[in-house]
């Protein structure tokens, strides 16, 4: 839970009672790969932070299964629509490692926002982040050749092109196999 709460705090300052609420208010878990943190068609009850381990966010399109996210360590996992809509979503979110996590319920940290005025401004920061990593994630996808987001997913989060099959990466990157196979043979 420590990683958990001084990712936070690098965040946004949080006084002793907020995180010490925060604590209160968390579940961590160690759990196995291949677990379903969020599966598809449900409603995602909880956003998970990844102290240790790896997530991916997939959904399946004409019969195939699409990555379109990446957690590791020290990031969030959820399907974020589902989780603030409260509504089911196509993602599932899928441990690839055995992972140690900190989950926080909806219901929760709606608690927590409400009793907590520092908590809300550091979930406010948080979205205001998440919308700036989608866009430069649409960015990419849009204008950004297949090797420079190959070169980019390098330069960003090396260890990642250890640790999740290449045929993930391929689908995060938004590429076939054989294209990124190409690639990596020219880099």
């Amino acid at each position: 839970m420590k990683v958990f709460l001084d990712a936070l705090k690098q965040i946004s300052p949080l006084s002793e009672k907020a995180i010490e609420a925060f604590s209160e208010m968390t579940k961590e878990e160690e759990l196995s790969k291949g677990h379903l943190l969020i599966k598809a068609g449900t409603v995602c009850n909880y956003i998970y932070f990844i102290e240790a381990g790896l997530s991916r966010t997939f959904y399946y399109k004409d019969g195939k299964d699409v990555t379109d996210w990446i957690s590791a360590e020290g990031s969030f996992a959820a399907s974020v629509v589902s989780f603030i809509t409260r509504q089911p979503d196509i993602r599932n979110v899928e441990l690839l490692e055995p992972s140690r996590i900190c989950a926080i319920s909806y219901a929760n940290l709606e608690k927590l926002y409400a009793d907590y005025h520092e908590i809300e401004r550091l979930g406010r920061l948080l979205v205001s982040y998440g919308l700036v990593q989608l866009q430069n994630r649409f960015d990419d996808l849009h204008f950004a050749s297949a090797q420079e987001r190959y070169m980019k997913l390098m330069n960003t989060q090396p260890s990642l092109i250890n640790r999740v099959p290449l045929g993930m990466i391929a689908s995060y990157l938004g590429i076939t196999q054989e294209t990124l196979s190409r690639i990596r043979a020219k880099v």
